[in-house]
């Protein structure tokens, strides 16, 4: 029986913290505790895939091979359909239809039907991998038809000032849906739920246009630009009650048809802070499910990732921005970025519970919005940073692993998948971390007995090669370690203390583990 009379104070405190501690935990993907693998995602697509409409086939025919290579999640690309078949999907047009009706010119989206969609995700988790759908509320794209609203244009460069009187404009803003109808919802957006627009049809004229009537731009967001509600298309105004609750009901809709197990959310900073997390505990509450969520909140800036977290009430990891640019610096240095300094002011560095990692994603391969893209020579480094370190949920981009299509990013499998391998099998047990030289940097882990031979050693140098005395573990004595990367054909011996030196080439990473 439990006895309050018997804890000491320290006791109590060490209890009181880990109850703090369990609700931020329940936030995280389940799959290392229901796996006992750590757990891998794969953002399984880029910017220029082939409008073919086969490639929800190509990614149930992938499931088995991706659950080889020790993936445990995918993020799906937006399902639904935008304004037109070639699009990405983020010019979001109506969220109820996953390729199913007869809309903008097409049944399919660009990624194939619904029905293909359905059967990809069953052979996903008929593989155990989890599926994370990707959620564009902000805005809306391809209205059926223009209203007439009164509105006011503003400064692009702050959304705050004015900076012309009240006119009317034919705004893109009514959504009507004539290929689904009622189907799933019958719901019709107008202009009242936008905030705003960037056209004008009646004077063919692009700009910032505010809508009057009392409405605003919807706060908290970031304030880029004075306020970053606006971004693009018909912007859809979370502070209108019929808006708030449709999307509500959206969401639940989504994760038990698809059926999903998390969500991808696009563009946090631009939509109401509050609104999110309300929107994710709804949802999470009326499906049952736990329901894993990663943020895209695109600042180089760890105190507004914080922020922003807070004031979402840590209910969700966001992607680490502040990381990844760490990454395309040190890419760029050409061996003169001081090594010791990859972490810092990364989101994982000090919250790594909520840290997603990555080194490159759609918006920033070669020609994209935010282009930033980590030069190959480095590449293999920052996979190797982010797949074999303890801290963090990384997340392993299609372009980098199969190629661009466009050819902006060469297929890197070859590299890869030593690091996936390290992953999967070898990176368990306690760190430690050698981040002391400005050219080479290492850490090691201990490994676990959940997971035989598992430990490792990873080294890498952005300059001159060289090599690291790192321990292991004293139980490794007189082993003999080799590197899975096959960069280095030497065989390290682990001394009587748990120590090895290990080698690394110019330029170069290795990651070595038990013969």
């Amino acid at each position: 029986m439990f006895h309050w009379k018997r804890l000491s104070l320290t006791a109590l405190a060490a209890l009181l913290v880990l109850t703090l501690l369990i609700p931020l935990q329940a936030e995280q993907p389940a799959e290392a505790h229901h796996t006992g693998t750590n757990g891998t995602m794969f953002q399984y697509f880029e910017w220029h895939l082939v409008n073919d409409g086969n490639h929800w086939n190509r990614l149930g025919q992938d499931a088995a091979s991706l659950k080889q290579k020790g993936i445990t999640a995918v993020w799906i690309p937006p399902a639904y359909k935008a304004m037109r078949q070639d699009d990405v999907g983020y010019a979001t047009y109506d969220l109820y239809d996953l390729g199913e009706f007869n809309q903008k010119g097409t049944v399919r989206t660009k990624y194939g039907t619904k029905g293909e969609l359905l059967s990809a995700i069953g052979q996903l988790r008929g593989q155990g991998i989890q599926v994370y759908g990707d959620v564009v509320l902000n805005h809306k794209l391809g209205a059926d038809a223009t209203e007439t609203v009164m509105a006011v244009e503003v400064n692009p460069s702050n959304r705050n000032q004015e900076i012309s009187g009240d006119t009317r404009i034919q705004a893109w803003t009514r959504f009507d849906f004539p290929g689904r109808g009622n189907t799933y919802s019958d719901f019709k957006w107008r202009w009242y739920h936008f905030d705003g627009v960037d056209w004008d049809q009646s004077r063919q004229r692009n700009a910032i246009y505010k809508f009057r009537d009392e409405k605003r731009w919807d706060w908290e967001v970031d304030t880029e630009n004075g306020n970053y509600d606006y971004l693009l298309g018909a912007d859809v105004d979370m502070e209108h009650p019929e808006v708030r609750r449709e999307l509500k009901n959206w969401g639940t809709w989504f994760v038990n048809t698809a059926p999903l197990d998390g969500f991808r959310l696009d563009a946090v900073k631009h939509i109401q802070f509050s609104y999110l997390g309300e929107w994710l505990r709804d949802v999470r509450s009326s499906t049952g499910k736990e329901l894993f969520a990663v943020g895209e909140y695109w600042k180089n800036d760890r105190g507004a990732l914080e922020n922003y977290l807070n004031k979402t009430g840590w209910s969700m990891s966001l992607f680490d921005v502040p990381l990844h640019y760490n990454l395309y610096e040190a890419s760029k240095a050409g061996g003169h970025y001081d090594m010791r300094r990859i972490l810092d002011g990364t989101l994982v560095q000090t919250h790594p519970i909520h840290a997603v990692t990555f080194v490159d994603n759609h918006d920033t391969q070669p020609g994209e919005s935010l282009e930033s893209t980590v030069q190959e020579w480095f590449k293999p480094h920052a996979y190797a940073l982010i797949l074999t370190r303890e801290s963090g949920y990384p997340s392993v981009f299609y372009g980098d692993y199969y190629g661009t299509r466009d050819g902006g990013i060469p297929a890197m499998r070859g590299a890869i998948d030593p690091l996936l391998e390290a992953r999967k099998t070898y990176a368990y047990g306690k760190q430690h971390d050698y981040l002391d030289h400005p050219d080479i940097i290492g850490w090691t882990r201990e490994g676990g007995a959940d997971h035989p031979k598992s430990g490792l050693a990873t080294i890498m140098s952005d300059g001159t090669g060289g090599s690291k005395w790192m321990y292991v573990g004293r139980s490794r004595a007189g082993q003999t370690w080799v590197d899975l990367t096959r960069n280095r054909s030497n065989r390290v011996t682990i001394n009587a203390d748990g120590w090895g030196e290990f080698p690394v080439n110019s330029g170069s990473v290795s990651v070595y583990i038990q013969e």
